[in-house]
């Protein structure tokens, strides 16, 4: 009999997310509901406790924000379709805020297994504050994972998708902190003669692997 803990099998970047069918507040969800759109799939350890209150009424106070970036939210915690509807109403009638968007309920884990959302080391039996970015074509592109004592920054989550969603369409990459109408950074050279080439093209360079530019 082996003492060691078995490995949290985690999704992978930039691959196809796990697959799911889920009972939530809204009826039967699966991933490819969201086909087309951006997706934000987010987890709690549980109902009714305060953290968890105020990341829910902070992204229920951004959800238009999101859609506005053709993004939908949803939410997931190892409770039940009856405790996430109590809780709904409780937050509409303790802190007058609506939540709009669906939550999971995933009492067999399923799916919070399958998007590693369970750790060991916090709990087997709850959800971590975990957060993922899936783009339209079902892809993973970022991961986030918070410990259970600390809520997330919901305006982060709203900037690193302006972030994926710019690198997509201009083909760029974004430095630290970056927010719309900052200089994006140019991909750096990739052969010794675009090297070369590269601090005569017009971008504001400091030396040929570092050039950023305006949009």
């Amino acid at each position: 009999m082996s003492d060691i803990t078995p490995a949290v099998t985690l999704p992978r970047l930039n691959e196809p997310a796990p697959a799911f069918k889920a009972e939530t507040t809204h009826g039967i969800k699966s991933l490819e509901d969201y086909r087309g759109k951006w997706l934000v799939l987010f987890s709690h350890p549980a109902d009714f406790t305060p953290v968890c209150t105020t990341e829910f009424i902070a992204f229920a106070e951004r959800h238009d924000a999101f859609q506005q970036r053709n993004a939908e939210l949803l939410g997931l915690s190892i409770d039940s379709v009856f405790s996430h509807l109590a809780w709904e109403r409780n937050i509409k009638e303790k802190f007058g805020v609506e939540i709009r968007f669906p939550i999971i309920a995933d009492l067999s884990m399923a799916v919070a297994r399958a998007y590693g959302m369970i750790q060991p080391g916090a709990s087997d039996t709850s959800a971590v504050r975990a957060t993922f970015l899936i783009d339209p074509n079902g892809v993973l592109r970022a991961m986030v994972y918070y410990p259970m004592t600390n809520g997330r920054s919901i305006d982060e989550f709203l900037r690193l998708l302006d972030a994926l969603q710019t690198s997509d369409t201009h083909k760029v990459a974004t430095p630290e902190n970056w927010k719309p109408g900052e200089k994006v950074i140019v991909p750096p050279p990739k052969d010794a003669a675009a090297a070369e080439a590269r601090m005569g093209e017009g971008y504001e360079c400091v030396d040929w692997y570092f050039c950023k530019k305006s949009l």
